[in-house]
């Protein structure tokens, strides 16, 4: 069984060296995109808050900030200029922090001053160097308190958990969005 998705059928832009999407498959929102907005959700209906999404590329991105809004996200906007083509995480990251600024809400993907990420540890790291706020990576679980939150995170041999002020930036690791079983700290 051939399937159109199949690493076989994808073309690579020689100039480019970026992947050519299929013709006729629309974009589709990351997992862990999809896991920061899961863990936003969580700390909205704990906390109240707003949660935000920000999402570059073509119009097609559209179809990736509607999916996050009908999983519960109050706004979405998509940077579309073909000037964001080519971008490094650098050149993303400050894009990024300027349409954070611009929005005038310390939120993406996230709810009340805390900046949730789906984007790779990189990413989240150099958008906090930017915006000059602090970054706790590979996020497991968070939640707040007062005015910090405390986050649970993976490292090489299991988990520590610590405190961060608010705002911060959190990139999420792939066990965010996995259940939570009884005696687990939540």
């Amino acid at each position: 069984m051939t399937r159109r998705y199949h690493p076989q059928n994808l073309k690579i832009d020689p100039e480019t060296k970026r992947v050519i999407p299929p013709p006729g498959v629309p974009p589709v929102i990351s997992v862990f995109d999809e896991r920061a907005i899961e863990a936003a959700l969580r700390l909205k209906d704990k906390n109240k808050g707003k949660i935000t999404i920000i999402s570059m590329g073509s119009a097609k991105a559209s179809d990736v900030v509607r999916h996050a809004l009908s999983m519960g996200a109050d706004d979405g906007f998509v940077l579309d200029d073909p000037l964001f083509e080519n971008l490094d995480s650098f050149g993303t990251a400050y894009v990024l922090s300027k349409a954070i600024q611009k929005i005038g809400r310390m939120t993406w993907l996230c709810a009340a001053d805390k900046l949730l990420t789906g984007v790779p540890v990189r990413l989240g790291s150099i958008l906090a160097e930017i915006l000059g706020i602090p970054c706790v990576t590979l996020a497991c679980n968070i939640e707040t308190i007062d005015k910090s939150v405390k986050i649970k995170r993976m490292v090489k041999d299991g988990y520590e958990v610590l405190e961060a002020p608010m705002p911060s930036v959190i990139t999420v690791s792939s066990e965010i969005g996995l259940p939570v079983f009884p005696g687990e700290w939540a």
